[in-house]
């Protein structure tokens, strides 16, 4: 008699050992990950408890997916051979980051390990420019980037583009300071990029920007606001080494949050949002930027040159941004406040007037002090951001990179 489970036993059986080749393949693949230094076959095998058969042939697969390489050599303070070490590969993937600044556009690739391979930036003003035409010429960008790294034997494999506002799929929902609404970027930067064949994601600038401070900072700092200070003003939020998305992705609005009520009218419809108070657009007035100058430069330049109007912009922005986060801290208890974008470079000028507003507004600033510093990476934490998310998930799960080159 025919048994009529056995055709359905196979593939469970197959399935099965599929699921552990993955496992193990994930499980060496974090160690190596984790390793401070070149890890040789024999610790990877003591560290995992996998066998040197099982070890040696993952390795192989790594090494022949480009995500580990062998990379000289160590003792480890025993007697004979010094055995070969085994670290992240420097010439395999690599992550495409493009940014929508202040100031102009930006492009990055990141490696494997985390480094940074290539940044480059364009100046453009933005006053009545086209969304399409903006998109062109960050197309153009993602095309030069990736020609610079093929030539160090890398592999842009995916790219994801920074935006100032909420994102809804590769959709802009709204961008005020572009003057963008329901702006498929997504969709305009893939037309752009076609020849590439990249999957492209959009992501909301300040997240990506508190994604690249998390890298930074080598996950030692799990709990910060990051203000992101631009086009746009917002807040990336770690907790407990995680960015809070909010449920449909679109937290992180510190630019609209009132500060006062019956304000000055604001882009996005409302009145008295911080934006309107704290950008550097704000701070500026209608004093010209020189071309090729970033906004947050003019300011310091005048603020030196002691100009009264620039210091007393600055002080409304200082206390106005501090008043905004005043009621995202008390909220949510986080102890450290990074001034990214345009506000690393102002954070001279806006951190007392920040920290005092912090003092006075914060309940529990009383007995434990709120640290407000500049952020590690300056304007380029976006980009840089934006490039480690394809960088991040392959981290997460080799076993996807490996299915998605069969």
């Amino acid at each position: 008699m025919t048994d009529s489970r056995a055709p359905d036993r196979a593939p469970r059986g197959g399935a099965r050992q599929e699921r552990l080749r993955e496992l193990n393949l994930e499980l060496v693949f974090r160690h190596v990950l984790a390793a401070e230094g070149p890890i040789s076959r024999t610790e990877l095998a003591a560290a995992t408890g996998l066998t040197r058969p099982t070890i040696t042939r993952i390795v192989e697969e790594l090494i022949a997916g480009r995500l580990v390489t062998e990379a000289g050599s160590a003792r480890h303070g025993r007697a004979g051979r010094p055995r070969v070490g085994l670290a992240l590969s420097r010439s395999g993937p690599a992550g495409l980051g493009l940014d929508i600044r202040a100031d102009g556009l930006a492009a990055c690739v990141v490696d494997l390990t985390g480094a940074v391979r290539h940044l480059a930036f364009a100046p453009l003003a933005f006053a009545g420019t086209d969304p399409a035409a903006v998109l062109d010429r960050l197309a153009a960008m993602a095309s030069a980037a990736v020609e610079a790294v093929a030539a160090e034997h890398l592999t842009v494999v995916a790219a994801t583009l920074a935006v100032p506002g909420p994102v809804d799929g590769g959709v802009v929902r709204s961008a005020p300071a572009l003057g963008w609404t329901d702006v498929d970027a997504g969709a305009l930067l893939a037309a752009g990029t076609r020849r590439l064949g990249l999957p492209i994601t959009v992501d909301n600038e300040a997240n990506l920007a508190a994604h690249g401070e998390l890298h930074a900072t080598r996950r030692t700092l799990d709990n910060f606001v990051y203000v992101s200070g631009g086009l746009d003003i917002g807040a990336g939020i770690i907790l407990d080494g995680r960015l809070v998305r909010g449920s449909r992705g679109w937290s992180g609005e510190l630019g609209h949050i009132t500060v006062d009520p019956d304000g000055r009218p604001c882009p996005c419809g409302s009145r008295g949002c911080l934006q309107t108070y704290a950008s550097p657009q704000a701070i500026l007035g209608d004093e010209p930027v020189p071309d090729g100058t970033m906004p947050e430069v003019a300011i310091t330049t005048r603020a030196d040159a002691g100009d009264a109007a620039t210091l007393a912009a600055i002080d409304t922005a200082g206390t106005a941004l501090g008043i905004a986060l005043s009621n995202v801290l008390n909220i949510l208890d986080i102890g450290t406040v990074l001034l990214g974008g345009g506000y690393a470079l102002l954070s001279s000028w806006v951190t007392e007037r920040v920290e005092a507003e912090i003092a006075r507004r914060v309940l529990s600033a009383a007995w434990a002090p709120i640290t407000v510093r500049p952020a590690i990476l300056g304007p380029d934490a976006a980009a840089i951001g934006a490039a480690l998310t394809f960088i991040d998930r392959l981290r997460q799960d080799p076993a996807a990179w490996f299915a998605s080159q069969r």
